[in-house]
């Protein structure tokens, strides 16, 4: 079984983060072609487009403002001429505790909304928009355990957002399979990346590990190939389901 992604074009949002620079590298060992979209960490971003080679460029929008994402994805294409696949990874993890103001609670809501669902939609609509011309294309969304399990009392809006995202990427499969374009979801649990830095200064990782099966917590390393595998083709049958990657923390 041989893994061949030279003459595939990825646009993969949040390709600095943790889970999305290991996903990155890994993609690019079997030749893909990546459109490393950073925003807040655009040196970066420029860096990792340089070092996994293959043709790929770094691309920047902040998907905070929903108009952004279609731009990107015309720039993206403006660029290279085609995208195969599209990897939603770009993601906003932030609390918003119940006795904040309403005012304040909402644009937390809003924020969070925007970023892990609304823009992730509108690069999903162009991406089959573009698939269903192209002959076919995959769709890999990063969502999350808290989908189904739920997350703590200040993250509302992130397990709600992410709920979405499964259903959206549910009803693409459904919908476009005949066209060729697959729809996938990856949920994982606590990962060791920047997004849970801030949980893990504050609590260490013996709280995490203790909730899992396993006695390591999960690494970006360990997600990157599920990515590589759903990219490939090979698991083009299991459009419309989810790998969840949390370390047996939920099982469903």
């Amino acid at each position: 079984m041989k893994i061949d992604l030279k003459n595939k074009v990825v646009l993969f949002t949040g390709a600095t983060g943790g889970i999305g620079a290991a996903s990155v590298r890994a993609l690019a060992q079997y030749g893909a072609t990546i459109a490393v979209h950073g925003h807040t960490q655009s040196r970066k971003a420029v860096q990792l487009a340089r070092i996994i080679g293959n043709r790929s460029q770094p691309f920047f929008a902040d998907l905070s403002q929903s108009k952004n994402a279609e731009k990107l994805f015309k720039t993206v294409l403006g660029a290279y001429g085609r995208i195969n696949v599209l990897v939603n990874n770009a993601g906003l993890y932030h609390a918003s505790p119940m006795n904040k103001s309403t005012d304040g609670w909402l644009a937390d809501w809003d924020k969070t909304m925007t970023v892990n669902l609304t823009s992730a939609a509108i690069l999903c609509r162009s991406a089959v928009r573009h698939f269903r011309k192209l002959g076919g294309g995959r769709i890999i969304n990063i969502a999350s355990r808290a989908a189904w399990r739920g997350d703590t009392k200040d993250y509302l809006a992130y397990a709600a957002a992410k709920a979405g995202m499964v259903a959206m990427s549910k009803t693409i499969a459904r919908a476009y399979g005949k066209d060729n374009i697959q729809s996938f979801v990856i949920a994982p649990g606590y990962v060791r990346t920047p997004m849970t830095a801030k949980y893990i200064r504050e609590h260490g990782t013996v709280s995490i590990i203790r909730e899992l099966a396993l006695n390591k917590m999960t690494g970006p390393e360990d997600v990157a190939p599920t990515i590589v595998f759903l990219a490939s083709g090979l698991m083009d049958h299991a459009t419309g389901g989810t790998i969840d990657i949390n370390a047996g923390s939920y099982v469903r």
